[in-house]
Order: structure tokens, then C-alpha cells, then sequence
């Protein structure tokens, strides 16, 4: 190795695990469910963004084993030379059709999506409005979009207010957009869309709404557009098909018009190869199921509350949290890793989440409630947050 590099890389690497910033990554042996096995040991999971335990639901596995079958396990081109099967077809009419809007596009994942809507539409000769704890592929959407991006205080619709009057007003800018999580994953607050929606109407702003972490959540799972009923109003839907959904790849909604567009002119779209068929049938299954029964949602919400519930009592701060995502704030980061390890010891499996993913200060453990957990396990779990918690004085 370089020694420029090898220097590099040694004082950083270092300076992360010095200051509680080093992310240890486990190997899970086998599936991804409410209970996961690591190094030959069982935990309760509460990392997983698989919401409604759809990753290993034996209904998508036998839809997926059945496509590879029909189709094999590749598309085996790009979209625009001879990948589209007809199931891609299939896959974003049932997408459009979730979402409430005239047509979709699925990408590879969820963070394509955002580097590819943003900078195919949006240029140098325009501006972004983004709330400042927006996901980080928006973040990079907007720098790769070349347009000016205006930082907008977190859900703050005073400032977005003023914000974009000075941008439209200024005349400097062919369009305005404004872009904001649906659901914000790190405190699981939900974006103010019904005030949003009066201040870009008032302004013509184009509206972008990120919903990964709402999409089969909100909305009684058709996301947080449809919870607010302002299909009609937003102009791009974007979501993950990997969280909820628990497949992997995601999507834009929007107008016929729209997709027509992003499907010759966004880059991953162009020049990355089709979702796979396997994954495409297991989407289009998860998307059905999501539209014919609530049995999944409602679950997920009743073992969310409950969790919720059980922590508090505990006397723990976790934030203002409006959906399933339930941190429990630390603050230091040296402890906020400590407390993880010590419930992982406790056999609870709850990832340590701090800076630069939140500020400074900040630190906390993300709980992931599911559908597929039971009862049992989150009495599990809560119970070993006590022992924790009281061991390290944080209640």
C-alpha cells in the first residue's frame, strides 16, 4: 500500500475508535428476522428496518423461487436496451397503483432513486429547499444536481416559509423544489406534508417526498402521502422497497409525464442493470398483500406502542417519535457504545447510532420493532434494557 494512503487510513481508522465513532460490523448467520443468530448466539433484533417481517414471509419466498424458474435469476440488461421483462412492467403498475398516482419507475435500491430523480431534473440554474436532516442520498441527489441547495431548519415551516420567498423572489432560479423525508429515520418524527403543501402551492415549488421509512407504515401502509390524502399534490414519491416491503430496490410516483422522463434521462436507470426477476415477483406479492389486509400494519403499530410504552415506564427518553422508530437517546457517544454492548450481552441486538449520522451529543440506540416480533421477545428485551440501564445510571 502507498504510504500517503496507509497513513491515512491508520490515524483515522484510529481516531474514529478513540472517540466512539468505529461501527463494528456482525456477520448474521442465516435470516434477518425478529430474532437473528450472531457468532452461534441468539438475540432479539431490534436493528432491522424489516417492518413487517415480510423479508422472510414463506408466501414471497415460493413467488421468488417460482420466478427464477420462469425468468432465472438475472434481467440481463439494462432497462432501455432488453432488460425490462414483463414483470418490471407488472412491478410498476402495482407500485403506481399502491402509491395513488398515474405511473412509477423501480430502481436497484432506494438510494439510486434519489441520485437519479434529483440531477434529472433539477440543474444548475435551480435551487433546493432541504431540511437539514434529510437522509444522506439526498443530501448527495442535491450536490450531484449542481443546483444551489438552501439548508432548511428541521421541519420548521416558518423558516421554509421565508426561505422560499427570498429563492422565488430573487428571480435567480428557473425552478425551486423542496425535499423532505417522509418519516425522518433517526427520531421517527413525520414531515409537516399539509403545511408543505400550502407554502409550495404558494410558492410553486415542485414537492419531493422521500418515504422510505413511511411506505408500508403510514397511510395504513400506502406511506405518509396517502396518510395526509395529498396523492394529488406531491410531485415526486419516492420510496424503498427494501424496509417494509422487504425485498430490496425502490421507486419513484408520480405523473405519467414525470416517469416518461426519469426513465430517459436519469443515469442509474440507464446504465445499471434491471431489479432482478426473483425480486420483482416477491415486490409485486409484498405490494398485494399490503393492499388487501392491514393485518401486517396494524401488528407492527401494536408492538411498536407497546415497546414504546414499556421504555417509558422505564423512565428512558425516547424522543418524540410519531412512528414505530423508537430511539433511545444517550447523548455521549462513548456510552451511547457501551450501552449497545451491554445489551447485546443481555442478548438484545440494538445497533449504537451517533455521529456523524447524528449530531454530536446525540447518541442513541435505534429500536426497529416489527411485525414478526411477539410479545414475549419485546418482554425480553425490555427487561434487559432495566438491568442495563440501571447498571450504567442512565435510569
Amino acid at each position: 500500500m502507498v504510504q500517503s494512503l496507509h497513513s491515512f487510513l491508520d490515524e483515522n481508522i484510529q481516531y474514529l475508535k478513540d472517540n466512539g465513532l468505529y461501527n463494528e460490523i456482525d456477520t448474521v448467520e442465516g435470516a434477518n428476522g425478529p430474532e437473528i443468530t450472531i457468532a452461534g448466539k441468539r438475540y432479539i433484533n431490534l436493528s432491522s428496518n424489516n417492518y413487517l417481517g415480510l423479508a422472510t414471509n414463506e408466501d414471497l419466498k415460493q413467488v421468488a423461487k417460482d420466478a427464477v424458474d420462469k425468468y432465472g435469476v438475472g434481467a440481463g440488461a439494462v432497462r432501455t436496451i432488453n432488460g425490462t421483462l414483463d414483470i418490471h412492467d407488472e412491478l410498476e403498475e402495482t407500485l403506481a397503483e399502491f402509491k395513488g398516482t398515474e405511473a412509477a419507475v423501480a430502481y436497484q435500491s432506494g438510494f439510486n432513486c434519489n441520485m437519479a430523480a434529483i440531477s434529472a431534473v433539477m440543474n444548475k440554474n435551480d435551487a433546493i429547499l432541504s431540511d437539514e436532516l434529510n437522509h444522506a442520498s439526498i443530501i448527495d441527489g442535491c450536490r450531484l444536481s449542481k443546483a444551489k441547495i438552501i439548508r432548511v431548519n428541521h421541519s420548521d415551516m416558518d423558516d421554509l416559509r421565508q426561505k422560499a420567498k427570498e429563492a422565488v423572489e430573487s428571480g435567480q432560479y428557473n425552478k425551486v423544489m423542496y425535499i423532505t423525508d417522509g418519516v425522518f429515520s433517526m427520531d421517527g418524527d413525520v414531515a409537516k406534508l399539509p403545511e408543505i403543501v400550502e407554502i409550495a402551492e404558494e410558492y410553486g415549488l415542485i414537492t419531493y417526498v422521500d418515504d422510505a421509512h413511511g411506505s408500508g407504515v403510514m397511510g395504513k401502509g400506502a406511506g405518509t402521502v396517502k396518510h395526509f390524502g395529498l396523492q394529488d399534490k406531491i410531485d415526486f414519491q419516492i420510496g424503498t422497497l427494501s424496509k417494509a416491503i422487504g425485498v430490496v430496490g425502490g421507486y419513484v410516483a408520480g405523473t405519467q409525464e414525470l416517469i416518461d422522463w426519469l426513465k430517459v434521462q436519469s443515469r442509474p436507470f440507464l446504465f445499471s442493470t434491471s431489479l432482478t426477476p426473483e425480486s420483482s415477483a416477491a415486490i409485486i406479492a409484498a405490494v398485494r398483500k399490503l393492499m388487501n389486509s392491514t393485518e401486517l400494519h396494524d401488528k407492527l403499530w401494536d408492538n411498536a406502542n407497546y415497546l414504546k410504552d414499556g421504555l417509558k415506564k422505564l423512565g428512558y427518553d425516547i424522543g418524540d417519535s410519531e412512528t414505530p422508530i423508537t430511539p433511545v437517546i444517550i447523548g455521549d457517544e462513548k456510552k451511547t457504545q457501551e450501552f449497545s454492548k451491554r445489551l447485546k450481552d443481555e442478548g438484545v441486538y440494538v445497533k449504537s447510532i451517533v455521529f456523524p449520522t447524528v449530531p454530536r451529543g446525540t447518541g442513541r440506540v435505534r429500536n426497529m420493532p416489527t411485525a414478526a416480533h411477539t410479545k414475549e421477545m419485546l418482554d425480553e428485551a425490555l427487561a434487559a434494557y432495566e438491568k442495563v440501564g440501571k447498571e450504567l445510571g442512565v435510569i
